[in-house]
């Protein structure tokens, strides 16, 4: 999210099990309860369970407000040092919840020398982790100029500025390719030079903006695989500097070098929309 790229080819590594995945994104929020005419049975939240994992760490965004115990939200209009054309402000202007799901929300104002604001968030000493597996179920916004992310940086920077310590890019999507994300890795040759690792998947029908889709990235010691649904489309090998705990952001940007501005096809409003946040350790 922090600088863009060109996305290169696939290296193939270990995955855990795909069924994994199938039981997780066919989890969603409505699917029934327990059977509550046994007592003496446990109550399991089914939607949450993957074999062979724990969950630490989840948003359901069911709450009236924006759990601040959660995340906390960057005010400024300094973007990611790319350009970018929004300010982020703090809810509920361009970040609220509604029906289960966390909104934010795009909007084309002037707003403190900006021409649009939007929101962006994030888990920074509220929720910061050294592997796991990390899924978001989340539809999003579309038109040029929209840049949706889903990504993780480092909360200590123990090996230096960007991109020494790392950037780990869950999901982005190009609001002009609604039916392709990537997902990529970014850090530094020895002698600081940027360097990347990413790939990327089209849907075979349908757009990321008409429907909901499960955006999942394994990351242990050895490396990183990552998910649409239950697709595993991208695995790279690496580990320092990613041997230290991140945190997760969630941001739509407006503009920027890699997704260009808006032209006169881009309708704002414009709102993703994050039915859940979910982090699992694996058991041993």
């Amino acid at each position: 999210m922090i600088r863009h790229h060109a996305k290169t080819g696939v290296v193939a590594i270990g995955a855990c099990a795909a069924l994994l995945f199938t039981i997780m994104s066919s989890s969603c929020k409505g699917k029934d309860s327990p059977d509550i005419t046994q007592p003496s049975a446990p109550v399991v939240d089914t939607s949450t369970a993957i074999a062979g994992w724990t969950l630490v760490w989840n948003d359901e965004f069911n709450g009236k407000d924006i759990d601040l115990s959660k995340w906390d939200f960057e005010v400024n209009g300094d973007g990611g040092g790319n350009n970018e054309l929004q300010y982020y402000t703090a809810p509920p202007m361009n970040a609220y919840t509604d029906s289960g799901s966390l909104v934010i929300l795009s909007v084309k104002e002037d707003y403190l020398g900006k021409q649009y604001t939007s929101a962006r968030m994030r888990t920074k000493y509220k929720g910061d982790w050294t592997y796991g597996m990390f899924v978001v179920r989340a539809k999003l916004p579309s038109g040029k100029g929209m840049w949706p992310a889903i990504w993780m940086l480092p909360t200590d920077y123990a090996y230096g500025g960007w991109p020494q310590s790392g950037e780990i890019d869950i999901m982005e999507m190009l609001g002009q390719e609604t039916n392709k994300v990537y997902g990529t890795i970014h850090y530094s040759s020895s002698s600081g030079s940027h360097l990347q690792s990413g790939g990327n998947y089209v849907l075979p029908k349908g757009s990321f903006s008409s429907e909901f889709h499960t955006f999942s990235l394994i990351w242990d010691a050895t490396g990183f695989d990552w998910y649409i649904d239950s697709v595993k489309y991208y695995s790279a090998n690496h580990a320092a500097p990613f041997d230290k705990r991140f945190h997760m952001l969630l941001n739509v940007a407006v503009g920027g070098n890699w997704p260009g501005s808006p032209d006169k096809s881009t309708i704002f409003p414009q709102r993703m929309y994050v039915d859940y946040v979910r982090v699992y350790k694996k058991n041993n």
